[in-house]
């Protein structure tokens, strides 16, 4: 612990001194130098991180490089407000039996095999990321991979493997799907209608490609799921295959969710329409439909916001967007946004293929919303040079959806499916046997990425 935190102050402060020395101003210098105090927080003591980012955010007041007003509004409230809502709508379909609802639908398929069953589990794992979050869309499958694998006794690493992989690349398919969607949609002013018609496209291509390097990888273990399905008795495939009964409860949830998404699905429609400000119907949606269960639920409306809300972690994203706010007040990712384009010769295919790729591979390492706050700040500041940003918040999506895949610590998602495996069945999952089907599905859906973003002009 003691060389970790030497290593972080080390390297902390070392940033602040060599970017001084390179001729930035002292409140550069110092933004630059507290704000990868917090990341290398982040990273080294993952338990501690909300202490750094309120550590970071005490010394930008008390160095002055920022004021309370100026952190405030970088600090992306709206987003904040946006996923208490949905974590609120989240915790209702939750307790409504909902995802339980899913996971006996996956149990009860017919004529179920085990590539059939590859197809369906990512399939479900990605409309449900892009549906919901990719959080809650794990825990309710994971929990749907344990209970088929124990029924079928087989291994289920490499089904929640796949689960997972699914997971990260359906995040990218709507602005729901992940926090780094509704962020960028905050600071581009990307609609709900710009992610369906152009991350959902891309999203399914991947997908597709997942699955096909998924059946080939894991080909030979799929035979051990096949025997046992064969010799599973006739009426467990009766039981499976019954539907389970839909409440009221359950009625009522759906039909709250399915009207938020409706309003969130037309936002910018009824935004022009109501001559509302850009995004105010998508973020006030939640916030109506929670109002309902609230009054609907009273008795359990204190628990929706004490359980059901991760502050934790909302917290954490509320300082540390601030903190990167600040690098863009004090004018230190404009510096950055001078050199790329430098070093890339102002061209926008090879700063979109820059942006894409640094996106991917440090989120292989990196919680993908740290770094997405961190780069948001360098592409805005790219349009005071004249260069074109459409292409390049779709590669800052794409890269930080699908790097997350490469490695067990790449995404959230990861962290928390091997988690509960750990928990539940004391398998641990070592770095390579994730790395190996990580990095081919990594590398190959930014390829396609890539590919799109360079070819198809729709993007630019």
């Amino acid at each position: 612990m003691y060389k970790k935190l030497l290593a972080l102050l080390t390297i902390a402060l070392g940033l602040g001194f060599f970017t001084r020395s390179l001729g930035l101003t002292m409140p550069q210098a110092i933004s630059i130098s507290i704000f990868s105090a917090s990341i290398l927080g982040t990273l080294f003591f993952w338990d501690f991180r909300l202490s750094f980012a309120f550590m970071g955010t005490a010394l930008l007041f008390c160095t002055k490089t920022i004021d309370i007003s100026h952190f405030v509004a970088f600090s992306s409230l709206e987003v904040i407000i946006f996923l208490v809502g949905m974590m609120v709508l989240v915790g209702l379909l939750k307790e409504s039996g909902f995802f339980q609802m899913i996971t006996h639908a996956l149990l009860g398929v017919k004529g179920l095999t085990a590539r059939k069953f590859v197809v369906i589990l990512a399939s479900v794992s990605a409309l449900m990321s892009a549906s919901v979050d990719e959080v809650t869309s794990i825990i309710f499958m994971v929990a749907a991979i344990l209970e088929i694998c124990d029924r079928l006794e087989v291994n289920p690493t490499p089904y929640l493997i796949i689960s997972v992989l699914a997971t990260n690349i359906g995040s990218a398919a709507t602005v729901l799907g992940n926090p780094i969607g509704i962020l960028i949609a905050t600071k581009s002013g990307l609609t709900f209608e710009d992610f369906i018609i152009k991350a959902f496209p891309v999203a399914v291509i991947c997908l597709i490609a997942t699955i096909g390097i998924c059946l080939l990888w894991y080909r030979k273990i799929f035979k051990e799921m096949d025997d046992k399905i064969k010799h599973l008795k006739g009426k467990e495939i009766t039981a499976m295959q019954e539907p389970l009964p839909v409440n009221k409860d359950l009625k009522v949830s759906l039909g709250i969710f399915v009207a938020t998404l409706i309003l969130i699905s037309l936002h910018h429609r009824l935004e022009l329409l109501w001559g509302l400000e850009a995004n105010t119907i998508l973020f006030i949606a939640p916030l109506f439909a929670s109002s309902f269960v609230f009054i609907w639920k009273r008795d359990r409306a204190r628990k929706y916001i004490e359980r059901d809300v991760e502050w934790w972690t909302l917290l954490f994203f509320l300082l540390l967007f601030g903190q990167a706010g600040t690098l863009r007040y004090t004018g230190a990712t404009n510096v950055l946004a001078k050199y790329l384009v430098e070093m890339t010769g102002s061209s926008l295919n090879v700063l979109t293929g820059c942006i894409l790729w640094i996106a991917s591979l440090f989120s292989a390492v990196l919680d993908n919303v740290v770094l997405v706050a961190t780069i948001i700040p360098v592409i805005q500041d790219f349009k005071v040079l004249g260069i074109n940003l459409q292409p390049l918040w779709w590669a800052l999506l794409f890269g930080g959806c699908l790097g997350g895949n490469i490695t067990l610590v790449g995404s959230t998602a990861n962290i928390v499916a091997l988690g509960i495996l750990e928990k539940e069945k004391k398998i641990r999952v070592t770095f390579m046997q994730w790395f190996g089907i990580g990095l081919a599905v990594g590398i190959i859906t930014t390829l396609i990425a890539w590919a799109v973003l360079i070819f198809v002009p729709w993007y630019r």
